[in-house]
């Protein structure tokens, strides 16, 4: 029996809607961290059960007859404890093998938002040292996520960030999704760390020339400063912490840290993944 974590969020969601092509839903569990998210998974049609990362008696409840178990991260300040008790209560249920969704970046060391994603590392580590058979998933940023960095109003205005020469593998959440649930379908992937990206690195540059091609407007890429991008994000109203975590992302690509490319997803898509051009309609085109 294979469960899914964070059912009902985005990644979840994906996952769960790529499993029903394949399986009925008698054939796998979902989980919400509140009641009320349950009830919503069932109103579906799937089974759901309770499982709050912070209350161990939930997950200990929640993976009874477990064999595959799909721990998609949180995004909780806290998850590094979250997930030792999500390990925790897998090792105690007898779960075989837990997939979890890491980070794609190559040194964490030296990432400007060390403090926030270590803990993603820290979380593999738990893993390896508990014993369960596992498989890493460290997944590359989504290409949904550049609805926000660009903004709302990206077809009619450059794009102005401090992100230099660097690309980053993008991969729409749907697709990652996808590739997630045909893992769980297949053996074989027993103890191994992938990343999973798209099939090709993109910079600004190129994505203010998609923009262009698709408005067919002239759309350009400014390299400002760090320090003019913290300015117009505290200007807009950003908090302090998102201006951190925006900037920091944002000097990161910079430098380099996102540029892993890997095959894996396109293996278990049975295809390449979306390109820049069906990215940027699928995110901008009204």
């Amino acid at each position: 029996m294979i469960l899914i974590t964070g059912a009902s969020g985005n990644l979840g969601s994906a996952v769960v809607a790529q499993l029903l092509k394949t399986l009925s839903p008698e054939d796998f569990v979902t989980t919400s961290s509140n009641a009320a998210g349950v009830e919503k998974l069932k109103a579906k049609g799937l089974q759901s059960r309770l499982a709050n990362f912070s209350d161990p008696i939930t997950l200990n409840e929640a993976f009874k007859g477990i064999d595959k178990l799909l721990l998609i991260s949180t995004m909780d300040q806290n998850r590094y404890e979250q997930h030792k008790n999500v390990v925790d209560a897998a090792k105690k249920q007898g779960v075989k093998q837990i997939i979890y969704t890491g980070l794609a970046i190559k040194d964490i060391h030296t990432s400007a938002v060390q403090d926030l994603m270590i803990s993603h590392f820290q979380t593999e580590d738990y893993i390896k040292e508990s014993g369960l058979t596992y498989t890493i998933l460290r997944n590359t940023m989504y290409a949904d996520a550049l609805s926000q960095i660009l903004g709302s109003n990206a077809l009619h205005q450059d794009i102005n960030l401090p992100g230099g020469i660097g690309k980053v593998p993008y991969a729409l959440r749907r697709e990652i999704g996808e590739a997630t649930a045909n893992l769980l379908l297949q053996d074989g992937h027993e103890n191994n760390t992938y990343n999973i990206t798209g099939s090709n690195s993109l910079g600004y540059t190129e994505l203010a020339a998609a923009l262009s091609h698709l408005t067919r407007d002239t759309i350009k890429y400014n390299d400002i400063s760090e320090d003019d991008l913290k300015a117009f994000l505290k200007q807009i109203g950003f908090a302090d912490f998102a201006i951190y975590l925006h900037s920091g992302t944002i000097h990161d690509i910079k430098m380099a840290q996102y540029e892993i490319e890997s095959h894996t997803m396109e293996t278990l898509l049975g295809r390449p993944t979306a390109s820049i051009e069906d990215i940027i309609k699928e995110l901008f085109k009204n």
